[in-house]
């Protein structure tokens, strides 16, 4: 593994808190959801029969679900929505084609879930490599570690139980809610800083999606963007990369087997 520096003086050496994405930065067990996502929504699209081509439609679909990769789903799928009324089609409510796009998401990691579950699995099989070093060296600096995702909070604390990562979370482990305006990772930081349990330069984010580096860097964190080239995380997924450094991310990894080195890049004095 290689650590990309892209802001060589960035040190999170006065980190009181981490902040995880969890999906694409620890868990594998989604992995391929853009490629469930994108056809349903294409598939949506293409039924107005508006002449746009299938590879017109999916550019315009892959945008929208980069640019809101790390909010909830929901975004997605309203996104969606406004791509149907802008075409004359009567949109459905998102929260409809959110259940679509869910069952057929489970259909395809049921399972790896099953797998777990049973105890067939080891849990490292669906976790970016080097997971599981990178929270113990964190754990043993003393930092209080929160986990956020943009999937339903139900679904993700069973997966990270699965996964026995819950535990090295005393901050909590957050998930999507019905009443999606209601949580955010945006909110959760903001309520961090507003406890006092850390400023905004005194904190950490991991994350493979837009959305939670920008958060992180918007209140003067420290962000490691995690260019995972899932299911393998065995190199950098260029399309990831130049996203997280576009917005800002002060390294890139594609896994964390380097974890060591890359504890000491980030408190090195």
């Amino acid at each position: 593994m290689t650590i990309e520096r892209l802001r060589p003086g960035a040190s999170a050496r006065r980190a009181r808190v981490v902040l995880f994405d969890f999906d694409g930065t620890l868990s594998l067990i989604r992995s391929g959801w853009v490629e469930v996502m994108t056809p349903m929504m294409v598939e949506t699209l293409l039924e107005l029969k508006t002449g746009e081509s299938e590879s017109e439609l999916t550019a315009i679909v892959q945008e929208y679900i980069g640019r809101l990769t790390g909010k909830q789903t929901m975004y997605q799928m309203i996104a969606l929505a406004e791509e149907v009324g802008k075409r004359g089609g009567t949109p459905k409510d998102p929260l409809e084609y959110k259940k679509r796009y869910l069952d057929l998401l489970w259909e395809r990691i049921k399972d790896r879930v099953a797998e777990l579950e049973r105890g067939e699995a080891r849990p490292e099989k669906y976790l970016v490599p080097g997971s599981i070093g990178l929270l113990e060296g964190l754990k043993e600096r003393g930092l209080k570690m929160y986990l956020a995702s943009g999937t339903d909070q139900s679904y993700m604390r069973r997966e990270a139980e699965l996964l026995g990562v819950t535990g090295y979370f005393e901050g909590g482990v957050y998930g999507a809610l019905d009443d999606y305006k209601s949580f955010s990772k945006a909110i959760l930081i903001q309520r961090i800083i507003s406890s006092a349990e850390a400023k905004g330069e005194e904190l950490l984010g991991f994350g493979d999606g837009y959305v939670e580096i920008e958060n992180v860097k918007q209140v003067g964190g420290v962000a490691v963007g995690v260019a995972t080239d899932e299911p393998d995380c065995a190199k950098v997924n260029e399309w990831k990369r130049s996203r997280l450094a576009g917005v800002g991310a002060d390294m890139i990894v594609p896994n964390f087997q380097a974890y060591r080195e890359l504890i000491e890049t980030l408190f090195s004095e």
